[in-house]
């Protein structure tokens, strides 16, 4: 198996395992894949960083026209760190503290806010002089894990759109400016009815606010976790949406952008976690593979019950077995339950697939562990981008007063 250019087993043996293997190219092709699906309206891609956000894969996205989605503002700093510019930058915190929002208006970049009471707090500090943009929850159950489904009516996220004549009194008492309207129902969405709901929820909004720019419809395409695998049609998504774009601009009365915020679509499928096969241990029911990670390093499968490809790139064509692919954390950490994987066996590689959203930026070092190191696959190459953890980095921030 070959991530670009390059035998998975050679930079497994190069850099050591386990490993986070990213491709360049596939980062790039998902991309202008989304960028192109919008015929007819102005498109902006704002990458969400939380997937992955080593510098060098902003970077390659910045590259390419990308601009950011940040939800922190250690994200936003790490944005401007990879070279864009605060204009480039959407910030969309939830629960902070107004001071991390202040430092954000500080550093320039776009403000989305997403509470009636931090509305307020903003319109009282700087009324008019800043714009802002308000994220609205449309109270649409969508996604494909209740971790992920984040615009139906218990979630945290967003001002409800039936508070929308409260926001509206407190827009016009402080003279706000805002200059677009958000919203986000959640991931692993597969139908374009799903954004075209809570998009004509925003155009209705949209009436009563003069100053728009752009609207931001989120993102959670889906995509393919296995063979077969039911994915967002993009193609047919995109023509819906920017049809639907293009009838509410005319009424409004002009051309705004429309904005998403893909993470898990631009960067899932270019990923790949190389782990090695410590064991083989059979019991009364089950033949485990115990490799050298789990979840401290890939926790969506236990986290969100997601199903990720495993296959044997040291043996590719052998006899394929039934296997569950557990970990070495002292804790439960399936990474994948009765898997047909070609025979495996003790040091083997298996490569994991859909490894490059939510993968490194949710790892940990639970049992003491180190994470593991990263490296980008661009122009034939297989460079290091993050260093392997050493004991010295678990132990820098400690302070021993005893």
């Amino acid at each position: 198996m070959k991530i670009g250019s390059i035998d998975a087993t050679e930079i497994a043996a190069q850099f050591g395992t386990p490993v986070y293997v990213y491709d360049a190219e596939k980062v790039k092709t998902q991309y202008h894949r989304l960028k192109n699906a919008f015929p007819g309206v102005k498109v902006s891609l704002h990458y969400a960083l939380k997937a992955l956000n080593n510098v060098n894969i902003l970077r390659v996205l910045k590259n390419e026209g990308a601009g950011l989605d940040a939800v922190s503002i250690q994200e936003v700093q790490l944005g401007l760190r990879a070279g864009f510019s605060p204009e480039q930058i959407m910030y969309t915190p939830n629960c902070v503290d107004f001071e991390e929002i202040q430092e954000a208006v500080k550093l320039g970049v776009h403000i989305n806010i997403d509470n009636i009471s931090i509305l307020e707090e903003f319109g009282h500090y700087y009324g008019g002089s800043v714009k802002c943009c308000l994220r609205l929850n449309p109270h649409i159950m969508a996604g494909g894990h209740s971790h992920i489904s984040v615009g139906h009516i218990d979630s945290k996220f967003g001002i409800s759109i039936y508070q929308l004549r409260h926001v509206l009194r407190v827009v016009q008492s402080h003279q706000m400016k805002i200059n677009g309207l958000h919203m986000h129902t959640g991931s692993d969405i597969l139908d374009a009815d799903v954004f075209l709901r809570g998009a004509e929820l925003l155009f209705e909004a949209a009436s009563d606010f003069p100053d728009l720019e752009f609207m931001d419809f989120g993102s959670g395409f889906k995509v393919p976790y296995k063979e077969g695998d039911i994915v967002t049609d993009i193609s047919d998504t995109g023509s819906r949406i920017a049809e639907a774009f293009q009838r509410f601009c005319a009424h409004y009365g002009r051309e705004l952008e429309l904005w998403f915020e893909p993470g898990k679509f631009i960067v899932s499928e270019a990923g790949y976690l190389l782990v090695k096969a410590n064991v083989i241990k059979q019991t009364t029911s089950t033949v485990f593979i115990g490799v050298d990670s789990g979840q401290n390093h890939l926790i969506r499968p236990m986290f969100y019950d997601a199903y990720h490809r495993i296959e044997n790139v040291s043996n590719a064509e052998g006899l394929p077995r039934l296997y569950s692919v557990v970990g070495y954390i002292c804790e439960t950490d399936t990474l994948g339950y009765d898997r047909k994987i070609a025979e495996v066996r003790e040091g083997d590689i298996l490569a994991i697939y859909n490894a490059g959203a939510y993968g490194f930026t949710m790892s940990n070092n639970y049992n003491a562990r180190f994470r593991p190191a990263e490296v980008l696959v661009i122009n034939g190459e297989a460079k290091l981008i993050r260093r392997r953890e050493t004991f010295e980095d678990l132990i820098r921030n400690e302070i021993e007063v005893l």
